[in-house]
């Protein structure tokens, strides 16, 4: 057991490789399934053991371990998590199991090598999210981009080529600037990666500029912002139900950690200046994703451009400063990866059954499917953030640390709730309420009893933060204010963080 906390981050960046590896050796396609599910089901019961073990009254980093890799260039296997990142790590470890049971049916064809790619890209995403050293962070960064990337080619629609390439470039492009930015740093801050030491170092306001934008510009990509986002509608209506799930649910909030981890403690000044830039277009991003979901007649890319108005309230709450917004902000993340995560598992079972996401081939679904449409009702109210469901207390928190700010953004985000709340129970209407418009409607087989197992845990998690968010914010609470008194140290020399310093 000792062996096990002493190295209990290492043992889950590991079991998914491990678990490569020995689906090398099984032959058998059930078995394949099976134990690609035990080996995530193993991870998820870790990342439990993980959550237990954390202090939450701790402002540092815990479970960290050090090792020596390449000693010539200061670089080190370093890892650790503190309260905003666990989050991230139980996600990934929760979503995972469920995108391999979404799987078990729909796809029936190299099913070792695309159970392979999840697990690859679970273990490179545990490895975003805890790394402590800049090079190891850009290695796995750079990783998660390759599974996705084959997961759309090879199992994902019939544009899947395009939309492939497309997210390889921008993904790309996003890359090249960080490692620019990771490079700057090293120079100029002593010839080291270890981003704890990184992070105590003081660069000039020149530097700070041009480190911060290409940090910045690297995670908008990833997040994706307004305007880097057109590569991710295209990504996610061509990508399996799992390759979705993955995207939305984990991979968009690497940007979003990014922000929380470099940008405002690395260089609180650039990040002060540039902030009023960065929510105005946040609350662009909130009305503009609402009202492009409201136009789609497209089920998957409805949710897509879902997400980028839902992870405009991440940046918004993120550059606010205060520990209400970016509370909200982490709450929001983790709360966005349940529910769209979802909603592209539900989209996606009804793919299997009719191969159509065009909504006018539904309707009059609560007669033949009544348990679907009762989980898929509470997904879709959850993401424009009914009160009482999960997303309602990250939006929440972002609206009161925003109206400290500028109480005028918090009336026009009020606006895309508004188109949230439009486009979700119009979609509700057309596909679940009135009569069928297709023969096959009338006659889809109600939801298996894998399928309720994938989907009813994830509503339970909407209900359970939705009455009781405590325990998670308890959990980042300590770590979000030692982020907001690393990004507003300004302060002390009497400039606020939200005006640019003349």
């Amino acid at each position: 057991m000792a062996i096990l906390m002493d190295h209990l981050i290492t043992w889950m960046v590991a079991v998914p490789f491990l678990g490569i590896v020995i689906l090398a050796f099984v032959r058998d396609e059930e078995w394949i399934r099976r134990m690609a599910f035990g080996i995530t089901m193993l991870e998820f019961v870790l990342s439990l053991v993980l959550w237990k073990n954390f202090d939450s009254t701790q402002q540092g980093m815990q479970f960290v371990e050090r090792v020596e890799w390449m000693a010539t260039f200061n670089i080190q296997y370093a890892v650790g998590v503190d309260g905003i990142s666990i989050l991230l790590v139980m996600l990934t470890a929760l979503l995972c199991p469920l995108c391999i049971l979404c799987s078990w049916t729909g796809i029936k064809t190299r099913i070792r090598a695309y159970l392979s790619l999840i697990l690859l890209v679970e273990g490179a995403m545990i490895v975003v999210f805890t790394a402590l050293d800049l090079f190891l962070f850009f290695m796995l960064w750079e990783l998660t981009m390759i599974p996705m990337y084959f997961m759309i080619i090879l199992w994902g629609g019939p544009n899947r080529i395009a939309a492939g390439l497309k997210f390889v470039l921008y993904s790309l492009t996003g890359s090249l600037l960080l490692l620019v930015g990771i490079l700057g740093i090293y120079l100029n801050g002593g010839h080291t990666y270890d981003l704890l030491v990184l992070t105590e170092q003081n660069y000039s306001s020149n530097q700070q500029f041009w480190f911060f934008l290409a940090f910045f510009l690297a995670f908008a990509i990833k997040m994706p912002m307004v305007p880097f986002h057109s590569w991710l509608p295209d990504a996610h209506s061509e990508a399996p139900t799992a390759g979705s799930v993955i995207l939305a649910g984990v991979l968009l909030k690497m940007g979003g950690y990014g922000f929380l981890r470099f940008c405002l403690p690395m260089f609180p000044e650039a990040s002060a200046n540039f902030a009023p830039y960065i929510l105005w277009l946040s609350v662009l991003a909130i009305i503009y994703g609402g009202y492009l979901a409201l136009a789609q007649s497209d089920l998957k890319k409805l949710v897509a451009y879902s997400s980028v108005s839902h992870m405009g309230f991440v940046t918004l709450g993120i550059f606010v400063f205060n520990s209400q917004g970016i509370q909200g902000a982490v709450l929001q993340m983790f709360n966005h990866g349940i529910t769209t995560a979802a909603l592209f598992i539900a989209v996606g079972l009804l793919y299997e059954r009719t191969h159509s996401r065009e909504i006018t081939a539904y309707g009059g679904l609560h007669k033949p499917m009544p348990r679907f449409v009762g989980l898929f009702f509470l997904f879709s109210v959850a993401a424009f953030g009914l009160p009482g469901t999960c997303n309602f207390i990250g939006e929440f928190l972002v609206l009161v640390g925003t109206s400290y700010i500028n109480f005028a953004m918090v009336l026009i985000s009020m606006v895309g709730i508004v188109l949230a709340a439009a486009y979700m129970l119009w979609m509700l209407q057309r596909v679940a309420l009135g009569e069928a418009r297709t023969e096959a409607a009338k006659v889809l087989p109600d939801l298996s009893k894998r399928e309720l197992a994938t989907l009813i845990p994830l509503a339970v998690i909407v209900l359970c933060i939705g009455l009781y968010p405590g325990p998670l914010m308890e959990m980042m609470d300590a770590s979000v204010i030692h982020v907001i008194e690393q990004a507003t140290e300004l302060k002390g020399a009497g400039i606020s963080p939200l005006q640019p310093k003349p």
